[in-house]
C-alpha cells in the first residue's frame, strides 16, 4: 500500500504542485534527444496534448527535446534521482543499467516490424521492463524509429568487405562496439548530439540509424551513401521515475498508462508510413541508397563468434525466450 509519506515524496519529485482551477497540478518533465521533426517528439507531443486535456488540467507535461537536459546517461541519472519524471531513449543506453537491454541491439535479429512489435509488446518486453524496477525506473511503453541502416561519406556498403576500415559511430555500449568490430570496421562510441559535428569534421566516416533519424537530424548534409542493411530494429523506451509514477492518484496512473499505450501504437504506425516516403525525399536531398547483402553480414557475425559470445553474456534462459519469438540466431 502506498503511504502518505510516499505520495508526498512523489509529488515533490514531480517538480511542483500549483493551483489550477482549484486543483493540484502535477508537472511532468519529459526529455528526449530528438529534434522537433523526429517521430519520437511527434509522439511525445500527442501524448502531452491528450493527457493534459483528459486529466482536466491536473497534469501538465513539459517537453525537453534535442538533448536540452544533457546526454542520455545524464537523463537516466536524473530519472533515477527524481529530478526528471519521464524520458524516451534508445534501448542500448539502458544496457548500462541492466546489461540484458543490449539484446535489442543484436544485429539482424528481427525479420520485420511486426515480429519486433510482437516481442516488445509480449512477455519478453514485459520481462525486460520488470528488470528496471529495482533501478527506480518503470517502463511505460515502446516507441520506434524503424530499422537502422548504415551510412557513410566514403563508399557504398553492399557487402561485408565494404565496411572494412570505416570509422563508424555507434551507440556507447559494448554490444554495438563488438558487432561493428566483428565486421571489420572501427567502432567509435559517441553520444547522439555529437554525431553531426563528428561527421562534418570527418572524425568518423559514418553512422547507423533509421531513415527518420537521418532525415530529422539532417545527416544527409554530411553523408553520401545509405546502405539498406535493416540490421537493427530501433525501439525507444518510454520510462518513468518509479516513485513519481506510483505516487500519482490511481485515476491519473491509469490515464498515463492508457495514453502511452495509445500513443505508442499511433507513433509506430506514423513512423512506418513516414519511412516509406522519406527515402525519395532523402534521394532528392542528395543521398544515394544502395541495397545490401544482409545474409552475408549475418553469416560474417556468426563466423566471428559474435552471437555465441553474446548468448553466453545474455544467459540461456533469456536467449531461449527470445529465440522462441524470432527463431534461431546462433
Amino acid at each position: 500500500m502506498i503511504s502518505l509519506r510516499m505520495i508526498c515524496q512523489s509529488l515533490m519529485c514531480l517538480a511542483v504542485s500549483v493551483a489550477v482551477s482549484g486543483h493540484a497540478q502535477t508537472v511532468i518533465k519529459f526529455s528526449h534527444y530528438g529534434p522537433p521533426t523526429d517521430p519520437v517528439h511527434v509522439g511525445a507531443l500527442k501524448f502531452k496534448e491528450v493527457v493534459e486535456a483528459k486529466s482536466g488540467g491536473k497534469i501538465k507535461v513539459n517537453l525537453f527535446l534535442g538533448g536540452a537536459l544533457g546526454s542520455d546517461q545524464a537523463n537516466v541519472s536524473a530519472l533515477q534521482g527524481g529530478t526528471l519524471e519521464m524520458v524516451a531513449m534508445n534501448s542500448g543506453i539502458l544496457a548500462s543499467q541492466v546489461k540484458d537491454f543490449g539484446v535489442f541491439d543484436f544485429p539482424f535479429m528481427f525479420a520485420d516490424g511486426k515480429e519486433a512489435d510482437a516481442v516488445v509488446d509480449g512477455s519478453f518486453g514485459k520481462k525486460m521492463h520488470a528488470k528496471l524496477l529495482d533501478k527506480g525506473i518503470v517502463g511505460l511503453g515502446y516507441y520506434e524509429l524503424g530499422f537502422r541502416h548504415m551510412s557513410n561519406g566514403r563508399r557504398p556498403i553492399t557487402k561485408v568487405a565494404d565496411i572494412e576500415g570505416l570509422k563508424l559511430r555507434v551507440i556507447p555500449n559494448p554490444i554495438n562496439v563488438d558487432w561493428v568490430k566483428a565486421l571489420g570496421a572501427n567502432p567509435t562510441p559517441l553520444p547522439f548530439p555529437e554525431l553531426y559535428a563528428a561527421l562534418e569534421q570527418k572524425a568518423v566516416d559514418g553512422q547507423e540509424n533509421p531513415v527518420a533519424t537521418i532525415n530529422s537530424a539532417k545527416l544527409y548534409e554530411v553523408q553520401k551513401y545509405v546502405s539498406e542493411t535493416n540490421h537493427i530494429w530501433d525501439p525507444f523506451f518510454i520510462l518513468g521515475n518509479r516513485r513519481s509514477m506510483t505516487g500519482l492518484p490511481t485515476d491519473l496512473q491509469e490515464l498515463v498508462r492508457k495514453e502511452f499505450d495509445r500513443a505508442a501504437l499511433e507513433q509506430r504506425e506514423d513512423t512506418a508510413k513516414l519511412n516509406v516516403t522519406l527515402k525519395d525525399q532523402l534521394i532528392a536531398k542528395g543521398l544515394t541508397f544502395v541495397a545490401s547483402d544482409k545474409d552475408s553480414f549475418r553469416k560474417a557475425l556468426s563466423k566471428s563468434g559474435f552471437y555465441t559470445e553474446w548468448r553466453g553474456k545474455f544467459g540461456e534462459e533469456n536467449w531461449k525466450i527470445l529465440e522462441s519469438a524470432v527463431g534461431t540466431m546462433a
